[in-house]
């Protein structure tokens, strides 16, 4: 059977998937045709329902859980890795300043509203050119997120607010960014089939870390190693191969913070 996959180029993304897409574990007969797409273009295209299988934010899946469910592996979630706004040093920011988010359903944009719900001059901007309309103050400050972590500071940017770690201390529980859904339109023995192996391919991912090097670097906005293995390190975790008590209740925490049900959000068992 063939499905339809989507995820981001980002290294987290290619990293856990390698295996799968590549055949380099047992896929228990499922095949996969890929389509890449940033954020918020991926969770536009379930509220379509575009994809069978897709990556999307966590804030996005709570307007689509009808028609998604979410897989135990897979996730982006964890601690110290949340969203950052970021600016310049002189920058004053106030109720009027320009904002720059990756999109409007992502998990950062929802966290921006909770933690600073003043700034509401928002404007969309893809999220690799976010610390670029800050340097041409085309915008006051913006939400980074992924590899950009890494690479603000060496810009002259700095961090006006850490908006996981706002997370964390409201709710004493890991930020969820984003997860793998499925269409409950498919058979419940292939939602369960696939969760056993993107389950596989990520604990293959972990096991050969070498392995995805390539896929990880051909896809990648920044080039450079180190920032490589930082971004993996800081969005691929123990979540990632199980979201566990833990992390559910962190999703369901994103559920109930924007009034939303926490019934049936998972594939059944």
């Amino acid at each position: 059977m063939k499905l339809t996959l989507g995820f981001s180029t980002c290294p987290n993304d290619t990293f856990i998937f390698d295996a799968l897409v590549h055949h380099k574990i047992d896929t228990e007969g499922l095949k996969f045709e890929v389509t890449f797409g940033d954020v918020e273009k991926l969770n536009k295209w379930a509220f379509q329902g575009k994809l069978d299988v897709t990556k999307l934010s966590y804030y996005a899946f709570t307007f689509c859980v009808e028609d998604y469910a979410l897989l135990d592996s897979g996730s982006a979630l964890g601690n110290n890795c949340g969203p950052l706004l970021i600016k310049k040093p002189e920058t004053i920011l106030t109720p009027e300043s320009k904002i720059a988010i990756p999109g409007e359903h992502t998990t950062s944009n929802m966290l921006l509203g909770i933690a600073l719900p003043e700034y509401k001059n928002k404007i969309e901007v893809l999220f690799s050119d976010i610390e670029e309309a800050i340097l041409t103050n085309k915008v006051d400050a913006g939400l980074i997120i992924h590899e950009n972590r890494f690479t603000y500071q060496d810009k002259g940017l700095e961090k006006a607010k850490d908006l996981g770690e706002f997370w964390e201390e409201e709710t004493q529980l890991p930020i969820p960014l984003g997860g793998i859904v499925v269409k409950r339109a498919l058979p419940l023995e292939i939602q369960q089939k696939l969760e056993r192996v993107l389950k596989r391919s990520v604990e293959f991912a972990f096991e050969n870390s070498n392995s995805s090097a390539d896929y990880v670097r051909h896809h990648a906005q920044e080039m450079e190693k180190e920032v490589l293995d930082a971004h993996i390190n800081l969005y691929v975790n123990d979540y990632s191969i199980s979201l566990g008590d833990k992390g559910r209740k962190a999703v369901e925490m994103v559920f109930e913070k924007t009034g939303k049900s926490t019934n049936a959000i998972f594939v059944n068992h």
